[in-house]
């Protein structure tokens, strides 16, 4: 016996063999299908009979195994079920002698057979026969199943004769000697009569019939036949029989320990329910019941004796199986037995014994076996270690039967039977297909391994013919595997990956094959590795922002608890995702991917964007080329979204060595995610802002919170003008439908004087909406004043320098006496100039908002921010403020010490007075005439602002709107001829307090009159001396309170010019009336006039001063208030009368 049947189990030794095979031509398919029908009825209860038969279906068995029957009765074929087609009775004498051909092969073992007949009609058909049963069609067999049950019976009473009749002792009978093939040769010549042969003889067939007894149901018979058998044999030493009496001592065990089975669940049998029955019936042995038919007698023989223990069946298996080795032509029995007993110990969980087992049984030289035979042995063992949890051993051998499929000495290499079995040892070497899998944790099995198993995939792929397989196992390769790759192999993994997709590319689909199992897509998550991914959000010119009073409609109002700890609770998952700023639709969106190249060459991705869901999405694809090894780069995806709502980036795609991948971010645990979920608002317009002046490369302060769209720089003098020309250009898809414009100054270290921006935005706004493609100008004045104020400490310094310091009264501490500088000298002055020459900045922001479209109505508008930045170098300076009276008193002369702090000549000039030239670096005085100011009619705080207004800060506005209404009074400008530069000079930062009272008019106004004329700023009143010269004092009262009564003394006096005044003029001057002039009281913003007269009795130059009487009531007030301006008059010579 050469074939071993590797599906053998300890419990096939109680089954009968019915070989089941067709005669003639037979479609396969229909064959099957009624042998499946067939093989069904596995085990039949005998009639009248507590006993169950089982059978074991074959439908192909060799002959020659058929010869080892009487060393193992259940390798006996003693049933032959055959099925024949026959279409007419013509071809049914044929079909009778092929089966009869059949029977005769099984002939020495066979107990009886069936022809089952199919398409034969007609009056052969109708013939009741026992052997043969005919059928319309394979369609029309109700009854196959019945007739195998009376086929069955009736092989039943032929062994139970069989069994009566080897079992019952008949004395004087010689008992045969039972041989195996092997054996005939060897006993040719023995002495038969001797007392050791005739032991072997009994004891061959004490084991036979405990066989006998084991296949027609008795248990306990057979256990006792062969206890007696081994006791016999071995006292021979017939070892080949008594290893086949032990191992049946041992299925005997088996089959009484595990009523189950051992050969798993698909071959599993059902418990049999023969033996509980057995115990209430007696008989004596090889009695017959009343229908000849004898149940199993033993019971009363002890079990426990009897029976081996769970332990002991596998120490005989042991036995046996040593036994089976000494004979090298039972090599076949050997390795059945051995994958008997390891299925034994798989039940038993005892798997490093049954590893044993099946160690010895991979060392059985059972000779030539074909390459099919080899495939087979090496399967078998595979499953069978797989059956008692050798996973990675059940790999190794299911391995080699795949390799023997395409081994060379095979004409035909089964190349997909061999892919198959390479696929059906994944899960042993801890390798699945999924490359999720591999996602999780560490690493799990042998890497190496798992490379070389995998490359055989590849490869047997290719060698069936199919590219996309191929193409498929090496992406896997290089995605789980990367790590355990040399530099070398990856090239040439790459390599290979490169030549393939060339051919086939590799995409997302899932590869179905023949039996369905499905081989997920492998994306590149690590061609290239991606370690964060962050939605960017849209440059600060395009971002959208939200009318302040919408912001709450859509904020929820169910619930009236200011926090409530189960609402965040329920949104906390969507908050760790949704990210707060907002995409806007039709506009280019960015999503920010650190990215890492771990291959030892450069990587080319060709097509690299973004997974979207939610709105409509166009991903704008990007190809990149990372260094080897490049560490983290950053790659920036864009894509733009087409409608509006929330869109969530689920992942990436690429394009690498051919293969298209898209990685999904919920499968990547490593990857660093800020949020992946974002709103997308409605389309708003776009704007485009240039400018006349240049763009800046100036950085705004770290302080300054706005990010500018674009700076422009400026340099300007102090006190200089310069227009910005903005042209306004919408570039985008929606009108611009509103506009509005606000400045911000920025930097805080320098005060401004003025408007430091100005503009109208009213002709601008008379061209929205504006279309797109069309533009808009906008004019804003750049104005910078500075504070010109210096110190005179400074100038002292420049004086050292040798800098000439003209124009200045010889008392002046500016006055200094010049002299050459040393050559040796240090230039200490450096600070000093450095000082007058620093250049200070200003930086302030213009921000247009607009907006319109579908965004404008959901309430959003978009920001553009300009930044000027304008360098200020200064132009004059004022050192020096000081205050002279002048003749009227209502006017004053204001003194500026005025310096050139530039390179270049420079003309200073002020309103009704002469142009000033400095040279550079030169100071000189101006003095300007100017009329009091009457700060009393500047606009007031009113209470309420002045109630909550820090004092200090109200102060500071008195004094700036005080300075600015001297300053444009004043109309102070300076000019640079040279340059062509000029602008205006400011005093508001020089003003102190004593300046501002001596310019600030005073409260009480006193106007004299002389014949009705007033008398002020050195006016000189005429006179007739002899006539009467009217007097008229008048005050006006600008302040808050009533003043008065007052009274007041004209004194006459000449002054003659060198210090001499006389007031002894009473022979010149006389008053008509009294000298003292009366006023009474007067209310604010009242008047009142006192009128007196005095006569002139000489020619001459005649002064009045006007005194107060110091018993008046107002003495309590300023005496500047009570400054009355001086008279002068001159009397002259009457006119000479006609005729005297």
């Amino acid at each position: 016996m050469s074939v071993p049947d590797y599906m053998q189990c300890a419990e096939d030794h109680q089954t009968v063999l019915v070989v089941v095979q067709p005669v003639g031509i037979v479609p396969e398919d229909q064959f099957f299908k009624i042998y499946k029908r067939i093989s069904s009825v596995s085990q039949v209860n005998i009639r009248d009979s507590q006993r169950l038969l089982y059978i074991r279906y074959r439908h192909h068995y060799l002959p020659e195994n058929n010869e080892w029957g009487d060393f193992q009765t259940h390798r006996k074929v003693v049933g032959l079920i055959s099925i024949t087609t026959c279409g007419s009775t013509k071809e049914w004498p044929q079909t009778a002698e092929r089966f009869h051909g059949q029977k005769e092969v099984y002939s020495s073992t066979l107990y009886d057979s069936r022809l089952l007949v199919f398409g034969l009609q007609g009056d052969i058909a109708e013939q009741q026969r026992t052997d043969v049963a005919f059928y319309p069609s394979f369609e029309d067999c109700p009854d196959v199943e019945k007739r195998v049950d009376d086929f069955v019976e009736s092989i039943f009473i032929v062994l139970e004769s069989k069994r009566l009749d080897r079992a019952t002792d008949k004395s004087g009978d010689k008992t045969p000697l039972l041989c195996v093939p092997f054996e005939k040769k060897d006993f040719v010549g023995l002495d038969t009569d001797s007392r050791h042969y005739k032991k072997r003889c009994q004891g061959r067939m004490r084991k036979h019939v405990g066989d006998l007894c084991l296949q027609a149901g008795m248990l306990q018979d057979a256990l006792v036949h062969y206890h007696m058998s081994v006791e016999l044999l071995r006292g021979v030493n017939d070892f080949l029989w008594l290893g086949a009496a032990l191992e049946g001592l041992c299925s005997a065990s088996v089959i009484f320990h595990y009523p189950g089975g051992t050969a798993g669940k698909k071959a599993g049998r059902k418990p049999s329910v023969s033996q509980p029955a057995d115990s209430g019936k007696r008989h004596r042995p090889g009695a017959l019941t009343a229908n000849g038919i004898s149940a199993d007698t033993s019971t009363e023989i002890g079990r426990a004796k009897n029976c081996l223990s769970a332990e002991d069946i596998i120490e005989k298996y042991k036995e046996a199986i040593s036994y089976y080795g000494k004979y090298k032509n039972a090599g076949v029995i050997e390795l059945e037995a051995c994958v008997k007993a390891v299925r034994v110990l798989a039940i038993q969980k005892r798997a490093r014994e049954a590893s044993e087992f099946l160690q010895n049984a991979v060392y059985i030289n059972l000779g030539q076996l074909s390459e099919e035979e080899k495939i087979q042995r090496y399967s078998i063992l595979s499953e069978l270690y797989e059956l008692i949890g050798f996973h990675r051993k059940s790999a190794f051998f299911k391995r080699v039967a795949a390799m023997q499929c395409v081994a060379p000495t095979i004409p035909e290499p089964g190349w997909r039977a061999c892919y198959k079995l390479l696929l059906e040892t994944l899960p042993g070497y801890s390798l699945s297909l999924d490359p999720k899998d591999f996602s999780k944790g560490t690493h799990c099995g042998w890497a190496a391994v798992q490379m070389r198993l995998l490359h055989e995939l590849v490869y047997a792929s290719r060698r069936m013919g199919n590219p996309g397989l191929s193409v498929r196992h090496l992406s896997f390769l290089l995605q789980t595997m990367l790590d355990f790759l040399s530099d070398q192999e990856k090239k040439e993994v790459t390599q290979s990956l490169e030549n393939y997709t060339s051919k086939c590319p590799g995409g997302m689909e899932v590869i179905t094959l023949p039996d369905g199992l499905k081989l997920p897509p492998v994306p590149f998550t690590k061609l290239p590795i991606v370690r964060s991914v962050k939605l960017l959000n849209l440059p600060l010119s395009l971002r959208p922002h939200k009318v302040k009073g919408l912001l709450g409609q859509n904020m929820s109002t169910a619930s009236p608890f200011i926090y409530s700890p189960i609402i965040m609770h329920n949104r906390g998952e969507e908050r760790s995702k949704k990210i707060e700023f907002q995409w806007v639709q039709g506009d280019v969106c960015e999503v920010q991917l650190m990215v890492y190249n771990p291959m030892p060459y450069e990587l080319r991705v060709e097509n690299m964007g973004l997974l979207t869901s939610g709105v409509e999405f166009e991903s704008l694809p990007a190809a990149l080329s990372l260094p080897a090894e490049s560490g983290l780069y950053p790659v920036t995806l864009v894509g733009v979204p087409r409608t509006a709502g929330n869109i969530t980036v689920n992942g990436y795609h690429t394009s690498v060595f051919g293969v298209t991948s898209d990685c999904l971010l919920e499968g990547l645990t490593s990857v660093k995610t800020s949020g992946c979920l974002v709103e997308v608002i409605p389309s708003l317009p776009r704007l485009q802002l240039s400018t006349s002046l240049p763009r800046s490369a100036h950085t705004p302060q770290p302080t300054s919170k706005e990010e500018l769209s674009s700076t422009v720089s400026v340099q300007l003098f102090n006190g200089e003008m310069q227009p910005l020309t903005i042209t306004l250009e919408n570039i985008g898809s929606e009108d611009i439908e509103t506009l509005e414009l606000t400045s911000k100054t920025t930097t805080t270290k320098e005060k401004v004087f003025g408007e430091f921006l100005s503009w109208d935005l009213d002709e601008a706004l008379s061209h929205l909406p504006l279309k797109c493609g069309q533009a808009l100008t906008l004019t804003v004045r750049i104005k910078v004043k500075l504070d010109f104020s210096g110190q005179e400490s400074l100038l002292q310094d420049l004086n050292d320098d040798g800098i000439s310091v003209t124009g200045l009264p010889i008392n002046s501490p500016l006055r200094h006496v010049l002299k050459p500088r040393s050559e040796n000298k240090t230039v200490g002055s450096e600070s000093g100039r450095a000082e007058y020459s620093h250049i200070k900045s200003l930086e302030a922001v213009l921000n247009f908002k607009y907006s319109g479209g579908a965004g404008k109505v959901e309430g959003y508008y978009r920001e553009l921010s300009l930044g000027i930045h304008v360098d200020v170098e200064p132009s004059v300076f004022f050192t020096r403020v000081n205050t002279l009276p002048a003749t009227s008193t209502r006017q004053c002369h204001l003194l500026l010490d005025i310096f050139n702090p530039t390179e270049h000549e420079l003309t200073v000039s002020a309103k009704n007075n002469q142009d000033l030239v400095l040279h550079a670096s030169e100071c000189q005085r101006m003095a300007i005439q100017v009329d009091k100011f009457d700060f009393e009619t500047l606009p007031q705080p009113d209470q309420e602002t002045a109630r909550f207004t820090n004092p200090k800060q109200l102060e500071e506005e008195r004094q700036h709107a005080q300075g600015c209404q001297i300053n444009s009074n004043l109309g102070i400008c300076w000019s640079i001829p040279s340059l062509r530069r000029s602008g205006e000079a400011s005093v508001e930062g020089v003003l102190n307090q004593l300046v501002l009272e001596h310019l600030q008019l005073a409260p009480l106004q006193w106007d004299v009159l002389v014949n009705g004329k007033p008398c002020d700023c050195d006016v000189v009143a005429d006179c007739r001396s002899g006539d009467a010269v009217s007097l008229e004092v008048q005050l006006t009262n600008l302040s808050k309170n009533s003043v008065g009564p007052l009274a007041l003394t004209v004194v006459p006096y000449q002054d003659y010019q060198n210090g001499v005044q006389n007031y002894e003029l009473e022979d010149a001057v006389t008053f008509i009336g009294s000298n003292t002039f009366y006023i009474d009281t007067v209310k604010p913003k009242e008047s009142s006039v006192c009128v007196g007269a005095l006569l002139f009795l000489y020619t001459g130059d005649f002064y009045l001063n006007i005194k107060f009487q110091d018993d008046s009531a107002g003495r309590d007030l300023p005496l500047a208030w009570f400054t009355l301006p001086s008279v002068h008059i001159r009397a002259l010579e009457p006119p000479q009368q006609a005729g005297a």
